[in-house]
């Protein structure tokens, strides 16, 4: 049998290729080629380990004849096409967790560079100033720190925090508060945390809804003398709105890891006084990127070998004999996962997963892997099939799994429910012809819909002409419906409308939406 070839075409740990060999794998390290060079070269690999350097285009995809995985020594994959990867039937895999403690580390010695001004008194020492009298820092004990994101990395700063003798609040949409309890944290709102920080310290995703939370309108809502920290993404802060507020002495001192452009060659925050910053170095630790290379050589050769699936990001974690019937089911769960999480927010929780009929009859575990997959994509890029159970857990979600082998109105259903603080509110949908997903129930309303693409979701008063009034306002701003569905609790009442758009909903549509007559919800959702 011939052995699985393996290409690992950035600098990785020398045990990475190691591991590939001892576990029957043909490996050539090959570093530093071009675009051009690595196209002619990877049609001949089954496997392509890479870090950052090596971007996986969809040019490199096609030339990739053999490809079987790839493989990405850290978290993340924004240099791989997952998309084109998926289509072309290549397994994406990362290591989300390789290199947790060192960013964790890397944003607790920020925090202590800003505290004591360590790298512009060092450069004043060096140039022979001593200036002793020049620099008064602060201590970190007894000081509060505000943790936007309380999910893995987070949750390592606050331990952290709490062993220097600090108060930690802490903001994010999915900490409960059995595990703010837990954590030894204070769960609070955004304003809140805003209002009590001495120093506050990043660690959530870039979404549309994290994009500049420190902007100008809440680095206003800060206390005064505050000390910014930001270790996880660049575009978390408005770059230019923390210059002024680094300028008027509002914020006393901030440090970035990170830039909403890289390599950052230029920033309006260079050469300010109080600002220090690094390029990226959060993951950059001899420790980590050993256990990333372990971990993704391992994974890569667990799959060539055996057909094992780790940490994949774009397909499940699936024996050969249960794929070919959960797949439609798998899909169908992430849609409504991915629903509920778009159209609920707060803390949740408990998510509940009722597999009923013949949806009964099957391994469930995938299927409620794909809902929780579906359901925490919308809040992190990190997630997959593998480690959404293990999200979900850290941040102190009850998992309820239910069957009912009686059929009722469906020979099959996938019904997800949530808690929240408006009460239990639940999705539900079926397989058509045993393969397509379909929405059928929506918050206790009929409605049939698949979920696909960009769509928009309203609620509003049903009565006669809104309907006209939707499309009207979709139509003169260039936006065609692709599909139109409607259901309602009763003439009259309320009523929900999904309708799939061949672009996605501009914001300034959504505004307009919001204000029309009759509407009480309207969102813009992404499939």
């Amino acid at each position: 049998m011939t052995k699985p070839r393996v290409l690992i075409s950035d600098k990785m740990d020398p045990n990475a290729a190691r591991i590939f060999t001892e576990m029957g794998c043909d490996v050539d390290v090959i570093t530093g080629e071009t675009p051009e060079q690595l196209i002619a070269r990877i049609g001949d690999y089954d496997g392509l380990a890479i870090r950052s350097s090596t971007k996986v285009t969809k040019e490199i995809l096609a030339a990739a004849k053999n490809l079987k995985v790839i493989g990405r020594a850290g978290i993340g994959v924004d240099n791989v096409d997952i998309p084109a990867a998926s289509a072309q039937g290549v397994v994406v895999m990362n290591t989300p967790f390789g290199n947790s403690i060192t960013t964790a580390e890397h944003a607790i010695a920020m925090m202590f560079a800003l505290a004591r001004q360590i790298p512009e008194a060092n450069a004043q020492t060096q140039a022979g100033l001593w200036p002793k009298n020049g620099f008064m820092g602060v201590e970190v004990t007894g000081k509060t720190l505000g943790l936007i994101g309380a999910g893995n990395i987070g949750s390592i700063v606050a331990a952290r925090a709490l062993g220097l003798k600090m108060k930690v609040v802490a903001f994010d949409p999915f900490l409960t508060p059995e595990r703010a309890v837990e954590m030894g944290v204070e769960k609070a709102d955004l304003d809140t945390l805003l209002a009590k920080a001495d120093f506050i310290t990043l660690h959530t995703p870039l979404t549309d809804q994290t994009r500049n939370i420190l902007s100008a309108e809440n680095l206003a809502k800060t206390k005064k003398g505050v000390r910014i920290i930001n270790c996880a993404r660049g575009g978390l802060i408005d770059e230019v709105a923390l210059k002024a507020a680094l300028d008027s002495g509002h914020v006393a001192g901030a440090a970035l890891d990170v830039f909403e452009t890289e390599p950052a060659k230029e920033s309006p925050l260079f050469g300010t006084p109080n600002f220090i910053c690094t390029p990226h170095l959060g993951a950059s630790t001899t420790e980590a990127q050993v256990n990333v290379a372990l971990q993704v050589a391992e994974q890569m050769a667990d799959y060539l070998v055996n057909g094992g699936v780790t940490n994949a990001l774009n397909v499940p974690s699936l024996s050969a004999e249960e794929a070919p019937k959960l797949r439609p089911y798998m899909a169908l769960a992430e849609q409504l996962g991915g629903m509920v999480g778009q159209l609920t927010t707060g803390a949740i929780p408990r998510i509940s997963i009722h597999a009923e009929g013949a949806a009964a009859e099957l391994n469930i575990k995938p299927i409620v892997a794909a809902v929780l997959c579906g359901f925490l994509r919308t809040q992190s890029d990190t997630v997959n099939m593998v480690n959404a159970p293990f999200l979900a857990k850290e941040r102190g979600m009850e998992v309820r799994e239910v069957k009912t082998e009686k059929a009722g109105d469906y020979h099959t259903l996938i019904r997800v429910s949530v808690k929240t603080d408006a009460g239990e509110r639940s999705v539900a949908g079926t397989l058509f012809s045993n393969s397509e997903p379909r929405l059928v129930e929506l918050f206790g309303i009929k409605v049939e819909a698949e979920l696909a693409g960009h769509m928009m979701y309203i609620v509003n008063e049903d009565a006669p002409g809104f309907i006209g009034r939707i499309g009207t306002l979709l139509g003169e701003n260039g936006i065609n419906i692709g599909t139109f569905n409607l259901g309602r609790r009763e003439a009259g009442g309320e009523a929900v409308l999904l309708l799939s758009l061949d672009s996605k909903l501009p914001a300034d549509v959504l505004e307009k939406a919001k204000g029309l007559p009759g509407v009480k919800r309207v969102m813009a959702l992404a499939f």
